[in-house]
């Protein structure tokens, strides 16, 4: 398996699927009469990021990822978003950039050195298989996940098939 084939499917799958899970959290919000910022703005705890982060942070990991791994420019996008749609073109926009890539850019990226930011004014440097199982996928995994979690959370009917994009 190329590490392109490893990666960009990887990212467009789980990316697509978020999307669905958007438009179920709306329709949800429509039929249990919740305004729909009271759903973007949940947290599974105080402590941690709003539903609508949860998907700005999964679009950022796969982009960057990507960007990161061919040594492509890294692209800068706003959190602006504050509606379902908003969230939802959002994802949109980062599976149109990720199907920019083309194989030939992953080839050797493997081994390639990677920096990132690590923290405030604090980069590091991996190689490019590292940087993608230990930071990239654990990161857009997390966020994908917590953002399931918090619509299950808040009685959204989804399941694992969503999360997958395969219901």
């Amino acid at each position: 398996m190329s590490f392109y084939d490893a990666t960009v499917p990887a990212f467009l799958q789980i990316l697509g699927s978020l999307s669905g899970l958007l438009t179920k959290a709306e329709a949800h919000c429509k039929a249990k009469n919740i305004q729909p910022e009271v759903l973007l703005g949940a947290r599974l705890y105080p402590d941690m990021l709003p539903l609508s982060k949860q998907v700005q942070l999964a679009c950022d990991f796969a982009a960057k990822g990507c960007a990161r791994l061919t040594h492509s420019d890294v692209p800068s996008t706003p959190d602006t978003e504050k509606t379902f749609e908003e969230l939802r073109q959002r994802l949109a926009k980062t599976s149109d950039y990720l199907k920019t890539f083309k194989p030939a850019q992953f080839e050797g990226a493997d081994a390639r050195d990677v920096t990132f930011p690590a923290g405030p004014e604090k980069t590091m440097t991996l190689k490019g298989q590292q940087f993608l199982s230990h930071v990239a996928f654990p990161n857009f995994y997390f966020h994908a996940t917590t953002t399931h979690g918090i619509l299950r959370h808040n009685g959204v009917e989804i399941g694992k098939r969503d999360f997958l994009g395969v219901s």
